[in-house]
């Protein structure tokens, strides 16, 4: 295996970043267990009318039934939330007598949840904890635990600290950000998204994408998200093609809640015009907030490009240009450099193809795959210059000698 690549076989595994994350196919049978763990016996599942046309609540129910939890239910949660799906959850939390939300289905309900939970022990309006006008620091970390679901692979929502809503107070849409509304568990099941349609699998991707993209071109510093950024570009531009293609390849499934999660964990470093733009884009137009950032990128990459070469090379995956290779990169000019730099024996006689060839590799950190067979390229084509040129008159006799002229001097 090699690095950022999926097993051949895909195992359920539990990270912790800071979210608790049970990642793999059939991770949603393991919610029972984690809610006991996190003392929940009546929990709100907060969804939308999609999610349940498409049976994946009725299969949380089913989850939750057999293990003799009693589930209240909010499935009213709109396409872009807004306070009236916050105050409408927080009704519906308070009838069931609940002690926690489970939230399965896209950043909107995922979103919206984190919203009554918030309200459950924070006086509204919404608007009092925008992120803009400094609201987080009214954000106390009393709150009832959530478990996020996702059944898209694009927000990252479920590893998010912040929950997003149309409010009519503000006229836009509004971020509402605090460490504590990060989801207690992440429970990440590929098998919930492989009946995503392929459209909604595209915008939905594109918004992981543009996370990993935004973040690692982002100006601030933080190498930790630029590392977990440019992982996310990778996953979903090799992943995302087969999984509209092909919407029940898990891999592909697997590999996009990774970009997702990924993106979402990034972009704490910064985001940038392209999801500016999208935010006053959706409400406006009622474009999907993926789609949104579809439509936007281009131009945005376009306008950036000239700023931000290293990156833009980076984040596409492709090696810097020779002119440009670093000592040490396997290009035939980092061997070329090497070369000249290497030290020279002080003797009468000139270093052979063969000990240039060792020096190469000796001192090329990365001559492995493709860059190491461009120095093995570079040497052997040293090593037949150190045999052709300025051959002394005695070296040059036998066979490739013109005729009649060996053995003779000039």
């Amino acid at each position: 295996m090699i690095p950022f690549d999926l097993p051949a076989e895909i195992p359920v595994v539990e990270l912790s970043w800071p979210t608790r994350i049970v990642l793999g196919p059939g991770a949603l049978a393991r919610l029972p267990a984690h809610l006991g763990r996190l003392g929940v016996t009546r929990p709100l599942v907060v969804t939308d009318a999609g999610v349940v046309r498409a049976g994946l609540a009725a299969r949380l129910h089913g989850v939750l039934e057999a293990a003799g939890v009693r589930a209240a239910r909010f499935e009213e949660v709109q396409p872009n939330p807004t306070d009236r799906d916050a105050a409408e959850g927080l009704a519906a939390f308070r009838r069931g007598g609940c002690d926690g939300l489970v939230a399965i289905g896209g950043g909107s309900s995922i979103d919206a949840a984190k919203l009554v939970q918030l309200l459950t022990t924070h006086e509204p309006p919404l608007s009092r904890y925008d992120d803009a006008a400094g609201g987080d620091r009214f954000v106390r970390d009393d709150m009832p635990p959530l478990v996020a679901i996702p059944t898209t692979a694009g927000t990252g929502s479920e590893v998010g600290r912040s929950g997003v809503a149309t409010l009519p107070d503000t006229g836009r849409k509004t971020v509402i950000f605090s460490p504590f509304l990060l989801p207690k568990v992440a429970i990440c099941d590929p098998e919930l998204t492989v009946d995503l349609p392929p459209k909604l699998t595209a915008a939905t991707g594109m918004d992981a994408f543009t996370h990993g993209l935004e973040a690692y071109v982002a100006t601030g510093f933080h190498p930790l998200a630029d590392a977990v950024a440019l992982d996310a570009v990778r996953r979903a531009a090799r992943s995302l093609p087969v999984a509209v293609r092909e919407p029940h390849d898990l891999h592909a499934r697997t590999d996009m809640m990774i970009a997702a999660m990924e993106g979402a964990m990034a972009f704490q470093k910064g985001l940038g015009a392209s999801h500016a733009l999208a935010h006053a884009l959706t409400p406006v137009a009622g474009v999907h907030h993926g789609l949104a950032n579809a439509i936007v990128l281009p131009a945005v990459v376009a306008f950036n490009r000239p700023r931000s070469p290293t990156a833009r090379r980076s984040a596409s995956g492709r090696s810097p240009p020779r002119s440009e290779s670093r000592p040490g990169c396997g290009t035939p000019a980092c061997a070329r450099r090497i070369f000249r730099a290497s030290p020279r024996r002080r003797s009468r006689t000139r270093p052979t193809g063969r000990t240039r060839a060792r020096a190469a590799r000796r001192s090329c950190s990365r001559s492995r795959g493709r860059r190491g067979e461009r120095t093995v390229i570079a040497a052997r084509a040293t090593r037949r210059a150190a045999r052709s040129p300025r051959r002394s008159p005695r070296r040059a006799r036998g066979s490739h000698a013109p005729p009649g002229t060996a053995g003779t001097r000039r």
